[in-house]
């Protein structure tokens, strides 16, 4: 499918990776994973073809088609979410355009037994059965099926791409290119504006791809979860082993310590013999001996051990000053966007040196209520800060408010004071932005390098309460970990959005559970929510949050509930199954009539209802369908 061999490629004259060799293969699920700035994102746009590399070659076999979702895309407008995921299957619209002017002239014309009429009758079996080999009768439903498993409702499918956020965007985005089923599927980061659900979802999807996946991910289960390959870039160079994420840090391990071992007996082996090479070299008896060792010594290849890159961020939220002991008081607190309510009757009390973190699914108003305590959206109820509060806020997007054309070192300067201006270098070189470094353009950064810059930005204002709103988006996992443990060292008050719980776990005493539209608190850990859940990992929680809240009732009352449910259950599934049998018929039905058109156009073209009959059928299938998304959605609720 691709073959790399020994590619190169500098920016600026700084040489990124340097003679890399690769293969790809179908079945492949390859975690591609590195520091960010180590070139992860370059090496897909390699592969997409997007980029040239300085030299090598990208051998790829014949017809090979590639997917390539990045992190920033450009959007089109005016179209439906629909339309815009059916823009996927361009060959299949194509055939649908010229079906539908063969269908229009069959209908106006009536030289019913000319030549140029059977011609075009005979087009018309060409392209349905072409439409058939191309799964004209199945895209609609599959489309409709990968955008639900990504989040969208039914109800959202009519309305326009650019009335949703860009993550909502980016799901669109990322469902055309599953539709497609390319040869090689290249992933930047997919699961950033995912929920739980989504990525659970998305895991299972990529588990039977067909082709080659790769991706690029800081998501530690996911990878674990989907890869069954890892490529790590590290200092110039790639690590290839056919082992997930965490297997293949232990092999790593495990083989570099080999190495160590290695090169240290090497070593004694190679002192050893230099010391008989001085013994003897000088003595007439024993020169022969000596040159033979000095030969033998120049063809030993020196074990080299794997270099790592070390380098780690320095990071510290010093606390500005003592706020007083109530942080946040808010009674009453409610906020809709137009028809939907998100937050409704939410009271609430922080307290000083309190650690929460904000879980449940996307849309139920996490992100919501941490902008209505930094006022950045207006709001219905009371909220009052306390005494000396001073907050530090990270916005889900927060690396998307740095200006693209301005340098690293004058986004720094333009935020910085008179009394902190004179180390805004220092502060730079801390986050990992050393010499050069400081004059790139924001534009050039990657994701994750932007986050580090928003996050260096952040500390040039003083605070005593930090609201981090997905703060690891785009963050390398090192980085993630030096974050985690400055969070740990905060001494003021943390409010924490994240569905990461290796990254939660530690960071929280007090849970807030946010779910039809109210919130819910659990006075304990991220684990001790888990318990109280009796479950195993934060996404089965996350999970949960979109199911129906059931009313617990006791005795006869819940005997009887529950055999209503059971009996409205079996009655739902009847019907889908008699809609489902219905399907199939009529389905059929249609093949019959396309081949009757192909094989009988003389009695066909005579009868004037045929074609009636034959829209008419293909109509009823179309309300079928639709009726049977319907049914399996309410299956979903009531179950």
């Amino acid at each position: 499918m691709l073959n790399a061999h020994n590619v190169s490629i500098s920016f600026g004259g700084t040489e990124l990776f340097s003679g890399i060799t690769f293969k790809l293969i179908s079945g492949n699920r390859v975690g591609l994973i590195g520091k960010n700035g180590a070139g992860k994102s370059t090496l897909l746009k390699i592969v997409a073809r997007e980029l040239d590399c300085d030299s090598g070659t990208m051998a790829f076999e014949k017809n090979t088609t590639i997917g390539f979702l990045k992190q920033d895309i450009e959007f089109t407008y005016g179209k439906t979410i629909l339309e815009e995921a059916y823009s996927a299957f361009v060959e299949i619209k194509e055939v649908e355009k010229q079906l539908a002017e063969i269908n229009n002239q069959l209908a106006e014309r009536t030289d019913y037994e000319s030549e140029s009429y059977h011609t075009i009758l005979h087009d018309l079996d060409d392209l349905t059965h072409r439409y058939e080999l191309l799964g004209g009768y199945n895209y609609q439903g599959e489309t409709e099926k990968i955008l639900q498993g990504l989040g969208f409702k039914r109800a959202d499918f009519e309305k326009l791409t650019e009335t949703f956020s860009g993550g909502w965007r980016m799901r669109i985005e990322l469902a055309k290119l599953l539709l497609q089923k390319n040869d090689i599927l290249l992933l930047d980061e997919p699961t950033n504006h995912l929920d739980i659900e989504s990525i659970i979802w998305l895991e299972n999807f990529l588990k039977g791809y067909a082709g080659a996946v790769v991706l690029v991910s800081h998501d530690k289960m996911f990878l674990d979860n989907v890869t069954n390959r890892t490529i790590e870039i590290s200092l110039g160079k790639i690590y290839d082993y056919n082992k997930p994420y965490t297997q293949f840090l232990e092999l790593r391990k495990d083989i570099k310590e080999k190495q160590l071992q290695a090169q240290k007996n090497q070593e004694k082996e190679i002192k050893q013999t230099e010391q008989l090479i001085e013994k003897f070299r000088y003595k007439a008896s024993k020169a022969a001996f000596a040159q033979s060792l000095i030969k033998k010594l120049e063809k030993v290849e020196r074990i080299e051990v794997d270099g790592d890159d070390n380098a780690t961020l320095s990071m510290r939220f010093p606390v500005s000053i003592q706020p007083g002991k109530i942080i946040i008081e808010a009674s009453d607190l409610a906020k809709n966007y137009g028809s939907n309510q998100v937050l409704e009757n939410v009271d609430l009390l922080i307290e000083r040196n309190s650690k929460i973190a904000f879980v449940g699914q996307n849309g139920q108003g996490k992100s919501t209520l941490a902008k209505m305590i930094v006022g950045e959206i207006d709001f219905n109820g009371d909220l009052k800060l306390g005494h000396n509060v001073q907050i530090g806020y990270f916005a889900q997007n927060q690396s998307e408010y740095l200006d693209g054309e301005k340098t690293v070192l004058q986004i720094m300067e333009d935020a910085s004071t008179d009394a902190n201006r004179t180390k805004v270098r220092d502060m730079l070189g801390s986050f990992l932005f050393s010499g050069e470094d400081v004059d790139k353009k924001v534009k050039v950064l990657s994701g994750g390098e932007r986050n580090r810059l928003a996050l260096c930005k952040m500390l040039l204002n003083p605070f005593n309460v930090l609201v981090m709103d997905e703060p690891t988006n785009h963050l390398d996992i090192a980085s993630k970990n030096v974050l985690k443990q400055a969070l740990k060292n905060f001494d003021g008050t943390l409010i924490l959005v994240s569905h990461d719980r290796d990254f939660l776990q530690g960071l929280s005493n007090k849970v807030y559970e946010f779910k039809n539209k109210v919130i819910r608190e659990y006075l304990g850990d991220i684990d001790y929510y888990l318990e109280q859940h009796n479950l195993e990992d934060f996404r089965e929680v996350e999970k949960r949050t979109i199911e129906k809240e059931v009313v617990i009732s006791t005795g006869k009352d819940a005997y009887l509930e529950n055999k209503q449910k059971e009996k409205e259950l079996k009655q739902l599934k009847n019907k889908l199954s008699k809609v489902e049998k219905q399907i199939a018929q009529l389905e059929r039905e249609v093949l019959n009539l396309d081949a009757e058109i192909f094989e009988n156009s003389e009695e066909v073209t005579s009868n004037p209802d045929f074609f009636k009959n034959y829209q008419s059928k293909k109509e009823l299938l179309d309300d079928l369908m639709d009726e049977w998304g319907a049914l399996q959605e309410e299956i979903e609720t009531c179950s």
